[in-house]
């Protein structure tokens, strides 16, 4: 098994290995966020608001490791439609969990590259340091890490089952989920009546305790426990569509349609 997976991870890795717009397009949109937010925070920060400068890098930030995350997912079953390779992948002898286990390996280390890349350019460019947080990134990482992967297996099984018609929700799932995260404000911002919608997302306490850990320096540890008991429900339950949809897209022959549409 270990072998089979070694052999997936190595298989996407080739990819971007010869494709150099491949790999700019890992770091090229993180980037471009970085820049585009930091220097508007930068304006905030002259206008006396050093604390929202603070919050909004951290929240850019950890919101680009949770949108790289679900993408890790999608992107790679993806991209096997788009080259008709899909079929090919599902009659390999490897299992859908060494499959899924390999795409999730290989989104680990691109969201540890664009990690490393949007850390060393914010404490550059406008002196935020991550590593401040100190232990507090652990959970923070592994939270969005999982969450990510939970909304990438469900939208990836929406795709399987209603093929290209339902790529759109590759891209718009992550953005659906943004508002009500508290990415780049406190839940209190939201009106009352969303803000219970704002506490079923793993993701809004990561945020919630990263600025609480940036402005008193202390983290609640039951808001994380919270955070990882929903993301094993969101985990399974994504697993558990995504192997639904598989087995429905298998049973009524649809995968020889993704070849065709």
């Amino acid at each position: 098994m270990g072998l089979r997976i070694y052999a997936l991870v190595l298989r996407h890795l080739y990819l971007y290995r010869r494709s150099v717009t491949r790999i700019g397009d890992i770091f090229f949109w993180p980037v471009m966020n970085l820049l585009v937010w930091g220097f508007v925070t930068d304006y905030l920060q002259r206008m006396a608001l050093p604390q929202t400068v603070v919050f909004l890098i951290g929240g850019l930030i950890f919101w680009d490791l949770l949108y790289r995350s679900q993408q890790a997912i999608t992107l790679s079953l993806s991209e096997e439609i788009w080259v008709r390779n899909i079929m090919n992948v599902f009659i390999a002898p490897v299992s859908i969990l060494e499959i899924m286990i390999a795409t999730c390996i290989v989104g680990v280390l691109k969201a540890l590259a664009v990690m490393v890349v949007l850390g060393v350019l914010a404490y550059g460019l406008y002196a935020f340091n991550v590593l401040a947080m100190g232990w507090a990134l652990v959970p923070f990482f592994s939270i969005l890490l999982l969450f990510g992967w939970a909304v990438g297996m469900f939208t990836m099984g929406l795709a399987l089952r209603f093929g290209h018609a339902a790529e759109a929700l590759i891209w718009g799932i992550p953005f659906l989920i943004q508002p009500f995260s508290a990415v780049f404000y406190p839940v209190e911002v939201l009106p009352r009546w969303l803000q219970p919608v704002a506490y079923l997302m793993p993701s809004t306490y990561v945020f919630e305790g990263m600025r609480t850990v940036l402005q008193a320096g202390r983290l609640d540890v039951e808001i994380l426990a919270i955070a990882v008991g929903m993301n094993g429900l969101y985990l399974i339950g994504g697993a558990a569509f995504f192997g639904w949809m598989l087995h429905r897209v298998r049973e009524k022959g649809l995968l020889s349609r993704l070849y065709l549409e």
